[in-house]
């Protein structure tokens, strides 16, 4: 019982604690703005920017309403890092099984992987325009790397005489693969799938603000051509708390499968 009311009143202390940082910054952020050492041009007040997000939840901007826009951006990375995930766990997966296939892989996949996402950003509008193509490759890219390298280290730490056993039983590679790397390895790569996704995410923003005429990110840019502070701020408040979302529900995706399968969180 002592535990669990302890357990509580920390949980209360972190609450007020995020509370207070939180009305901190928005206080200084607000001080800053009506002090008129910084021009409304260069930094509006939080009560502009929340007027201008609240303007435009129900009044288009540059063709949609903010939250159209966001669900313009979710599908973009919703195909992206799905792709990502269905090429690069299996991927990551073989690499850890078959040591010929790794030795051929690693050397191109680790000077790929240094590259960052918005490089392919070039290609990406040479190739496919304005299209939803250039977008998906570009958070291709950028979750691409992660789902490998966490499938790939995940079938290392599975015990090699379950791999064994499973040969012995007459196992093939894509049910030794299916059956026992995957589970095996099943939390590293939910915590690749994890990271992947912020990194999916990042990438889609900054494909948005060159190769797109719609989504979060083209607020950003007609907010900056329109010399609107506020709507910037308030599309990047948007892209932070989306973002923020996506990774909570991940997060619990990781507990859940960590928890079922035997690991702390």
């Amino acid at each position: 019982m002592a535990a669990i009311l302890s357990a509580v009143r920390g949980r209360r202390e972190l609450a007020l604690l995020s509370l207070l940082g939180a009305a901190l910054f928005f206080g200084f952020w607000q001080m800053l703005a009506i002090s008129g050492l910084v021009s409304k041009f260069v930094l509006p007040s939080p009560g502009e920017v929340l007027i201008a997000a609240l303007t435009m939840m129900v009044e288009p901007f540059a063709g949609n309403t903010i939250q159209g826009h966001v669900a313009a951006s979710l599908g973009r990375w919703a195909m992206g890092f799905g792709l990502a995930a269905a090429v690069g766990v299996p991927l990551g997966l073989a690499m850890g099984y078959w040591r010929l296939l790794d030795a051929m892989v690693s050397p191109v996949f680790e000077a790929y992987r240094y590259i960052a996402p918005l490089a392919w950003v070039p290609f990406a509008a040479l190739w496919f325009g304005t299209g939803i193509g250039g977008p998906v490759m570009v958070i291709f890219t950028g979750a691409f790397a992660p789902c490998v390298l966490n499938a790939y280290r995940g079938a290392h730490l599975v015990e090699r005489h379950l791999v064994e056993a499973a040969r012995t039983l007459g196992a093939g590679s894509v049910r030794v693969m299916a059956e026992v790397l995957l589970p095996g390895a099943l939390p590293s790569v939910v915590s690749g799938l994890r990271v992947g996704a912020g990194l999916g995410w990042q990438s889609l923003i900054g494909a948005e603000l060159i190769v797109v005429s719609s989504g979060i990110g083209y607020v950003l840019v007609q907010g900056q051509s329109n010399l609107a502070p506020e709507i910037v701020i308030a599309a990047m408040a948007a892209v932070g708390l989306t973002g923020l979302l996506i990774d909570i529900a991940l997060r619990l995706a990781e507990a859940r499968i960590r928890r079922r399968w035997g690991q702390t969180p």
